[in-house]
């Protein structure tokens, strides 16, 4: 039913950001200055955030809380092309959401707009990064082990936090929604167009590669639609 899968894209996403910004929020004042300590707390709240969370969705909506991830299912045929628009309606609404909830437990106000300089070359190559990984761990995990796919996603960003000087937004929903929160997480909003070109071009490169190196499950796959073993074998190389 499309109402419960819309409602799962904009309640998981909203979840997603009050972790974000509220993890955010909270290292930053716990960490007494030290920015290493309060990104670590950013991070660990994050990981396992996203780990409950695609648990809690993945069945309903498939979780993908990222416009990238939807364009990428899209294009893969794993949802109809006119799920996109609404599914990434629903994510950029629940991104806001999430910041204000997040802000409304901290004391903040609802929204605004961030002073977080996030800018340059060496960031839109990070944000590049990032998702060309996301979109390489959600294609090769739910083709060859999809029940490790939430582990491995956030494992993944867990570790993009710490590995890519942007810090692994890897969503345009999540960057536009962070553009509204001068907090820890934030990001300046004329820097957010910059993070989203970055991710969507990631994102196609990914799912070009990634398709190729897994292909898609044919009738006679095994167990959980993962791809057959004889798929890989050297008879069927090109």
């Amino acid at each position: 039913m499309m109402a419960r899968r819309l409602v799962s894209e904009g309640l998981g996403t909203a979840l997603l950001l009050a972790v974000v910004i509220g993890s955010g929020i909270m290292g930053e004042r716990l960490a007494g200055g030290n920015v290493a300590i309060a990104l670590l707390g950013n991070t660990i709240a994050t990981g396992a955030g996203l780990v409950a969370l695609i648990l809690m969705f993945g069945t309903i909506s498939g979780a993908h809380f990222n416009p990238v991830v939807t364009l990428s299912e899209a294009w893969q045929g794993n949802i109809g092309r006119s799920d996109i628009l609404p599914y990434i309606a629903v994510q950029i609404v629940g991104a806001f959401a999430g910041v204000a909830a997040a802000h409304l437990m901290f004391g903040e106000p609802i929204f605004f707009a961030s002073e977080h300089v996030r800018a340059g070359p060496a960031q839109w190559w990070s944000e590049f990064v990032a998702t060309f990984g996301l979109i390489g761990v959600i294609i090769g995990c739910s083709r060859s082990r999809p029940s490790v796919t939430p582990f491995a996603v956030a494992a993944y960003i867990t570790a993009a936090y710490w590995f890519t000087s942007s810090t692994s937004f890897a969503n345009p929903a999540v960057t536009l929604a962070r553009a509204a929160s001068d907090t820890f997480a934030g990001i300046r909003p004329t820097d957010a167009p910059g993070f989203i070109v970055a991710q969507i071009f990631g994102g196609a490169a990914a799912t070009l590669v990634f398709c190729w190196l897994y292909p898609a499950a044919p009738a006679d796959a095994t167990v959980a639609g993962t791809v057959a073993p004889s798929d890989f074998s050297d008879s069927k190389s090109t």
